[in-house]
């Protein structure tokens, strides 16, 4: 666990540039941060869990060992060179955000641990971001929250979407049980939709959007996502009623104090790798993938040894499911595969199902945005286009999607005309 110890000096100066010193005690191990005030004071604070995970375990996950790899191309020096606060505090202000940047010793411990020590880890967040931020601003702009606030996994997670806390949070968005099942994701022992990670980014930006209507301040939302709002709102009692975060500071649990300054030394590394000589991974964005939905259980295994399937590849791709079994017999339930290999689980369906003593059903296969398709398709149908339609609108009406209409049709985009026969089957 990573620790600093902050004086009660720096407690009152803490919205600004603070008048502490930082030292490291050469008695602590690597994990352990002392920062003294001229009085000699001290107060520990936990950093977030994330900030001590093992870099190895990242390289070991399916996504990386398949699509990201070090730039050995790169011709960055590996110094991490030293700015003035006043640099740092410039840099913090220039970015585009909605939500405080706020500058004081303690964010710059966290920012100098995420472009020292942890320059690796960094580099390859970087290279995993291209999987998983577009997912996680998706459902922040649905729920029009600000987009740096994708940048919070980072510190619950290290965009690790198999990640379990010692405290039982898991997934990209750490979410705790309760949390998870009261927005939305469901917890069985077959499913944890707390590791998947667009129903955990939905769930999370509906969270985050609940936060800031009792506290209506980001800074709050964020510690309020950390520690709970109880313990928000018991802190802010103790600190005379003031909602404010650097005020009721003193008030928070250990690693809640350590938690804002994470977020936005993230934000800040994030942002300015560059100028700290980090190399983001090379990433290999994986081909697209299609769902097909299942009215059985099917194992990976069944499914891995039928169709010559990686089944590390179904896992990674299908993180819901704790026990590598698609749960059908429950519900209709999706399997995620590459858009490539779904004509193949069509085609082999019947000898999965066999090995499990089945009979062949249909499945339906769910394709890009989630339009549901029969497979296979029945005969050729055509639409004449009426004014005002849609590609998309059309791709509904006939239960397909619009990339199989662009495809049938040899279209290079949405662009439709009125009166335009379109092949829709």
């Amino acid at each position: 666990m990573l620790k600093t110890v902050l004086s009660a000096f720096l407690l009152a100066a803490l919205p600004c540039q603070a008048g502490a010193q930082i030292v490291v005690d050469d008695n602590d191990t690597d994990d352990e941060i002392d920062v003294i005030d001229e009085m000699g004071n001290r107060e520990e604070i936990d950093f977030p869990e994330a900030m001590s995970y093992n870099m190895d375990s990242l390289m070991n996950l399916y996504v990386s060992k398949t699509y990201i790899s070090p730039d050995n191309d790169c011709r960055m020096t590996n110094e991490n060179p030293t700015f003035s606060k006043d640099e740092y505090m410039d840099r913090l202000r220039r970015m585009p955000t909605i939500m405080e940047m706020s500058y004081n010793d303690v964010v710059q411990t966290c920012i100098d641990r995420y472009t020292g020590r942890l320059r690796r880890q960094v580099s390859w967040m970087l290279g995993a971001s291209n999987f998983y931020m577009p997912i996680f601003e998706e459902a922040l702009e649905a729920y029009q929250l600000p987009l740096e606030l994708k940048y919070l996994p980072i510190i619950e997670s290290a965009l690790n979407p198999t990640a379990v806390s010692r405290a039982g949070a898991t997934g990209l968005w750490q979410f705790m049980l309760g949390t998870g099942k009261m927005y939305g994701l469901e917890v069985n022992s077959l499913v944890d939709e707390r590791r998947d990670p667009v129903k955990a980014s939905y769930a999370a930006a509906h969270y985050l959007s609940d936060l800031y209507r009792i506290f209506g301040d980001w800074n709050l939302v964020i510690a309020a996502y950390n520690c709970g709002p109880e313990n928000i709102n018991k802190a802010i009692r103790r600190a005379g009623g003031v909602k404010d975060y650097w005020k009721i500071y003193p008030y928070l649990p250990r690693e809640t104090r350590g938690y804002v300054p994470a977020f936005i030394a993230a934000n800040y590394a994030m942002n300015y790798y560059c100028e700290h000589n980090i190399c983001p991974m090379n990433t290999d964005l994986p081909v697209k993938t299609d769902t097909v939905m299942i009215d059985r259980n099917v194992e990976f295994a069944q499914i891995a040894a039928v169709c010559g399937f990686d089944i590390q590849m179904l896992r990674s791709l299908n993180p819901a499911y704790r026990r590598d079994i698609v749960p059908g017999n429950t519900a209709l339930s999706p399997l995620r595969l590459p858009l490539a290999d779904v004509g193949t689980f069509i085609d082999l369906q019947d000898s999965v199902y066999a090995m499990a003593g089945t009979q062949q059903k249909p499945v339906e296969v769910v394709v890009e945005d989630n339009a549901k398709v029969q497979a296979p398709a029945a005969g050729k149908k055509y639409h004449k286009v009426r004014r005002g339609e849609t590609l998309g609108g059309i791709a509904r009406k006939y239960h397909t999607t619009a990339s199989r209409i662009r495809s049938l049709n040899g279209l290079r985009s949405n662009t439709i005309r009125t009166g335009q026969r379109l092949r829709v089957r």
